[in-house]
């Protein structure tokens, strides 16, 4: 089965939220409606929560995990992900916090206690390093990334289309 319990914690989906039958969903993980993960996903709450907003997408192949609370860090790091997030294929996204309106772009890896603020994009192949935090508003590349320049009206713009795009999708799949 791929929606899994873990020590009592049970996964907890969204009204219309769409899972492959090939992504793995683990532990303390709430995803919110009209979600999606797709093919070769891995969501692994086990050792701390993951939380996913309504109308975001975890692509293919992406892993997704969180840092438990120990000596080196107190709190440990869940990993929080907002509203109408598109997160690109191969992605690794450990403990960190990402808010509304975001495109992590393919093989993209954000590392534990980062913060993404709203409406942000991360190119493709980007590194966003421990504890760095990406301002609103602005497109981040390299590894490790960098801001390079803020958005347009019509990236911005963007978010909600790809959101729209992918629940569409997800829904065709449910059907």
């Amino acid at each position: 089965m791929n929606i899994r319990s873990f020590e009592g914690k049970t996964p907890v989906l969204g009204t219309s939220a769409y899972i492959d039958p090939s992504a793995i969903i683990i532990g303390d993980v709430v995803i919110g409606d009209e979600s999606s993960v797709w093919p070769l996903a891995v969501v692994r709450g086990d050792i701390h929560r993951i939380r996913i907003g309504s109308r975001s997408s975890v692509q293919d192949g992406s892993v997704l995990h969180v840092t438990h609370a120990g000596p080196y860090h107190p709190d440990g790091f869940p990993l929080l992900i907002g509203n109408e997030v598109t997160i690109g294929h191969h992605v690794t996204l450990h403990g960190c916090t990402l808010g509304d309106r975001i495109l992590v772009g393919m093989s993209c890896a954000v590392m534990d206690g980062a913060v993404v603020e709203d409406e942000v994009v991360i190119g493709a192949g980007s590194l966003v390093t421990p504890g760095k935090v990406l301002k609103s508003g602005f497109l981040y590349v390299g590894r490790p990334a960098r801001r390079v320049r803020a958005l347009s009206d019509r990236e911005k713009a963007y978010f909600k289309y790809t959101a729209d795009q992918y629940v569409k999708l997800g829904a065709r799949y449910l059907a």
